[in-house]
């Protein structure tokens, strides 16, 4: 017989893990085919498709190091309000603040429609910005913020991510540790 007889594929399969720990990279997941086309019958479609992903612990069940992991970040304006909470337990150790340039920002910053997003139309390549690093974002053993670029190579790009807005994230290079930062409001940024 001459039937033309297209393809069919199977349901997708549960996604994978991260490919890789304690860095950007990708899941993936997987289709297979049940009958191939015949006779001019509709090819098949792709077999496999691949979504970003980051896994913060390590095969082993630790915790990524410091460096790897995306900062997350928000406006220097919500510290003012954190302070405010954090300085009643008078335990508060001084922060300090990381000056990082940023290299690549995604398009999803500039479409932030929501009043508590719209600091991230400021964002640009090539600029400086500033974040600060405080209570209780301050990692009390390490003496850290996650996402600090603490232990980074230099000129190694790191990830960072805008809280509120999942589409706006990118790449900076960590330049220097400050104690205090000096970066105009708009640049000025808070580890979460």
């Amino acid at each position: 017989s001459c039937s033309v007889t297209p393809c069919v594929v199977s349901q997708w399969s549960a996604w994978s893990g991260c490919a890789e720990p304690c860095k950007a990279t990708f899941r993936f997941r997987q289709r297979h085919i049940i009958q191939e086309p015949r006779n001019g019958g509709q090819a098949c479609p792709a077999l496999e498709e691949r979504a970003g992903c980051v896994d913060y612990w390590t095969g082993q069940g630790t915790e990524c190091t410091q460096s790897l992991i995306p900062a997350l970040i928000t406006t220097g304006g919500f510290g003012r309000a954190r302070k405010k909470r954090a300085a009643a337990d008078g335990k508060e150790r001084a922060g300090y603040c990381v000056e990082f340039q940023l290299v690549a920002i995604t398009p999803g910053c500039q479409h932030s429609h929501h009043s508590y997003t719209h600091w991230m139309w400021y964002l640009r390549e090539g600029h400086t910005v500033c974040v600060e690093c405080q209570h209780p974002a301050l990692d009390p053993r390490s003496q850290h913020c996650s996402g600090d670029g603490t232990g980074s190579k230099k000129n190694e790009l790191l990830h960072w991510r805008a809280v509120g807005n999942p589409r706006c994230q990118g790449t900076w290079r960590r330049t220097r540790q400050l104690d205090t930062c000096s970066c105009p409001s708009v640049h000025s940024f808070l580890f979460i």
